[in-house]
């Protein structure tokens, strides 16, 4: 069954890039859930470069409707940030504010959720946002894609190894942080 899926997609591309940019609207709207995996099927549907044109206009998609919904239903609470640069954001408009975006998005270790919520609370407009996003989205997503690239030509033993390392630092870092939360 997966291995005919798999087949499918190549052979509908319209359906396969409307998948995954649902599937980047879904993880952006969530906030936490890493989209990797959006771009390490793009890739192996539609290539490098296809890939990585379909993973942008996912995550700008993704970036704009969680923002929108974010400004819609989350204004009634407070916002409680501890970053300072998020913190920041909540402060600033204009040019300002589309170059904190820009960093923001550049940076590897800023969420993506958190800097989409602090965006929706701050004044900037959706069209400021969505070009400061969108620029700042592209420079980790060719490396995002080129790593991914590389590890689909990698063996599947190879594959394994490397997601169950990824999986053991991910509980390693949530047992610290935990640890560290509770002192």
């Amino acid at each position: 069954m997966d291995n005919e899926w798999i087949q499918w997609l190549p052979a509908h591309p319209l359906v396969a890039m409307i998948v995954s940019v649902s599937l980047n609207i879904v993880v952006a709207i969530v906030g936490v859930l890493p989209s990797a995996f959006i771009t390490a099927v793009n890739i192996g549907v539609f290539g490098l470069t296809g890939g990585l044109v379909v993973s942008i206009i996912g995550e700008a998609a993704g970036a704009v409707v969680s923002f929108l919904l974010y400004r819609r239903g989350l204004k009634k609470w407070k916002l409680k940030v501890e970053n300072k640069f998020l913190k920041k954001l909540e402060r600033t408009t204009g040019v300002e504010a589309i170059f904190l975006v820009l960093f923001l998005r550049v940076v590897p270790f800023v969420p993506s959720g958190a800097v989409t919520l602090s965006a929706a609370f701050s004044q900037m407009g959706l069209l400021s946002f969505s070009v400061a996003s969108t620029i700042g989205k592209i420079p980790s997503l060719f490396i995002e894609a080129y790593s991914v690239q590389q590890v689909l030509q990698l063996t599947w033993q190879w594959q394994v190894g490397i997601i169950s390392l990824l999986v053991l630092f991910y509980i390693i870092y949530k047992s610290y942080k935990r640890k560290m939360e509770e002192n």
